[in-house]
């Protein structure tokens, strides 16, 4: 029997794939636990008209993310803070901050989204990766500067 997954089956597919099973399997745990919907027609085409609202739903995201990249990276951050010897700073520039810094310019990103490789410890001009998507990545530079 020919089924579409609505969720993903351990050792049988992914959600939405087409799979063929047994007919007791298929009756007997997939559809009666609502893992699965018998294949036809009709369920063949809610399924392309789901997966296509999915693809543009998604085009969509990408535009806007990358339109908020687009002014992100216009901005200019600039960190002022104490430091020692040789350019090193007391603590160091954390996510946190970044994302503070960023809200303060009216830019609302998940703390998850900024990656620090290296930890923020010196004084000068750092780069800094944000992944809004996926498939929406770039880089900030941001300036560590001694405060006055």
């Amino acid at each position: 029997m020919k089924v579409i997954l609505l969720k993903d089956v351990k050792g049988q597919g992914k959600k939405d794939a087409i799979i063929e099973v047994s007919d007791g399997y298929a009756n007997n745990f997939l559809i009666k636990n609502k893992l699965a919907v018998p294949y036809s027609k009709k369920s063949k085409e809610v399924l392309d008209s789901e997966l296509e609202i999915r693809r543009l739903t998604e085009e969509k995201n990408i535009q806007k993310y990358s339109k908020l990249a687009q002014n992100i990276q216009k901005q200019n951050f600039v960190f002022n803070v104490k430091s020692g010897k040789d350019g090193k700073i007391f603590g160091n520039i954390s996510t946190k901050q970044i994302h503070e810094e960023l809200k303060r310019l009216g830019f609302n990103i998940d703390k998850k989204c900024i990656h620090l490789n290296n930890p923020i410890d010196t004084l000068g001009v750092h780069k800094i990766e944000i992944e809004l998507h996926k498939k929406v990545k770039f880089y900030i530079n941001i300036q560590v500067k001694e405060k006055q």
